[in-house]
């Protein structure tokens, strides 16, 4: 063949892939987005009859999710027997277990407590390998200067430092506390990831200071999309390069300490632009009977993550 009809088909080639490749900033989903839900969604520290992990996973098989995201709080019983129970009932169902939601706080002055704390936080790094999950939430912790958690989100989530201490300080301890986690994380296959919840974990900036400086790949970020009270798309966009398991907060019947209009579609959006393919897992927060608003919720985050 000619050296110029050479040249020529290959320009047109080019020109054929460039006319058809999906623009930069607005992929196309290559599969379904997993959505999944969190137990908190049906129990909400109030529901008795719902805090059973096992009923909350029958109820999300019942209602199409593809996963379930656990609370630790909510289990009663972390018996080897009841973990694998767990394991099964999701896998009956048809589901995975996605994400493991833990509690811990770092900003102790004393040693003592932050060392309670990472131990805490590695045994619950232990649980979510017997229970086959692999990402579990951390926090930083509250600086606890408010009196109650109704307290600290009348005030929007903002709450004193300890008198006698700086923020400085509390962001060395909170990476100390994760650093000394990751060798059970790495060993157990548990990826960490901070959590935009509170304490210095309230501002994106405020959870990548701790994610850059601690710069492991067994510390990486959950974003919540309802712990950004104020101008939530900007700081939310700042968390998606990290981001692996997202947790997507709705509030049918009004929220239980404040109501957000989050435009999912938007979200969604934003996600694919930095080529988020984890799960989005639901935490219901409204007032309504969960049995209604969780499947309504589904569908919403269905919809949203389809287009």
């Amino acid at each position: 063949m000619p050296p110029d009809r050479r040249r020529f088909l290959a320009a047109g080639a080019a020109l054929a892939a460039v006319g058809t490749a999906p623009a930069a900033d607005d992929p196309k989903p290559t599969r379904p987005t997993r959505i999944g839900v969190s137990t908190y969604s049906f129990w909400q520290f109030k529901n008795e009859d719902l805090r059973d992990p096992e009923a909350c996973i029958d109820l999300a098989g019942e209602m199409g999710f593809d996963a379930v995201e656990i609370l630790h709080r909510q289990m009663k019983d972390e018996s080897p027997g009841h973990l694998q129970r767990l394991k099964r009932r999701a896998f009956v169902n048809g589901m995975s277990l996605n994400g493991f939601s833990t509690h811990q706080g770092f900003l102790f002055p004393a040693r003592e407590e932050r060392q309670k704390n990472v131990d805490h936080t590695v045994k619950c790094i232990e649980l979510a390998y017997a229970l086959g999950v692999p990402t579990m939430r951390v926090n930083t912790g509250t600086w606890r200067t408010s009196k109650s958690f109704d307290e600290l989100m009348k005030n929007r989530g903002v709450e004193p430092v300890l008198p006698g201490h700086t923020e400085e300080e509390g962001y060395k301890w909170v990476i100390d506390g994760l650093t000394a986690c990751l060798k059970a994380a790495e060993k157990c296959g548990v990826t960490l990831a901070l959590e935009n919840h509170w304490g210095l974990g309230r501002t994106p900036e405020g959870v990548l200071k701790v994610v850059d400086a601690i710069d492991s790949p067994w510390l990486r970020v959950t974003m919540d999309t309802g712990n950004f009270l104020e101008d939530p798309y900007d700081r939310l966009e700042k968390l998606a390069p990290k981001t692996v398991l997202v947790q997507a907060k709705t509030y049918y019947g009004g929220g239980l300490w404040y109501t957000l209009d989050l435009d999912y579609d938007r979200i969604a959006r934003m996600l694919r632009k930095h080529r988020f393919t984890g799960f989005v897992s639901l935490e219901f927060e409204g007032k309504e009977n969960p049995k209604t608003a969780v499947p309504k919720s589904l569908a919403l985050l269905r919809k949203a993550f389809a287009s």
